[in-house]
């Protein structure tokens, strides 16, 4: 199995045993070229809204009560300022380095590097913000909708 398949198996595990479910799951298999037919472009419902920022609904609906996953597509680059969530959510890097760090204003001294295959959590109503450099960066995302984003620190930060 592939680097990205190893990633992808465990995410599914993570998914199955991070959230209750509200319904009885579907059965779905996803390959790669799936889940890339699968994107309409734009930052989605549970994002920054940051431009450039690509999501795709892998299960469930983010707007609606219930179980969801969604991949993010972020470019190099990118700056996401202080921002959370009303739900808990926990997510996996599949791919790229990404920076990330809790607080309620971006400060990229807090910032963690995230290789592919790393795990963290957004807990519900906990201010975090994250980074990109030199790569690009794909990560799912799944908690228990509905979800938002309410920004916190609104302060551009500077590129390093």
């Amino acid at each position: 199995m592939s680097r990205r398949g190893q990633i992808v198996a465990g995410v599914a595990a993570l998914i199955v045993c991070a959230a209750p479910m509200t319904a009885a799951p579907q059965d779905l298999r996803l390959t790669p070229a799936e889940i890339a037919a699968l994107a309409k472009g734009g930052a989605g419902a549970g994002t920054s809204g940051v431009a450039g920022i690509r999501t795709t609904i892998l299960y469930g609906d983010p707007t609606k009560p219930g179980l969801y996953v969604i991949e993010i597509r972020v470019p190099a680059n990118t700056r996401i300022a202080a921002h959370r969530h009303r739900d808990d959510r926990t997510a996996v890097v599949v791919s790229g380095t990404w920076w990330f760090g809790y607080g309620p204003a971006a400060d990229e001294a807090a910032v963690k590097a995230l290789p592919p295959g790393s795990f963290y959590t957004e807990p519900a109503d906990r201010p975090h913000f994250a980074l990109t450099r030199a790569e690009p960066v794909v990560a799912y995302i799944s908690g228990v909708g509905p979800t938002d984003t309410q920004f916190v620190d609104v302060v551009a930060t500077p590129n390093p």
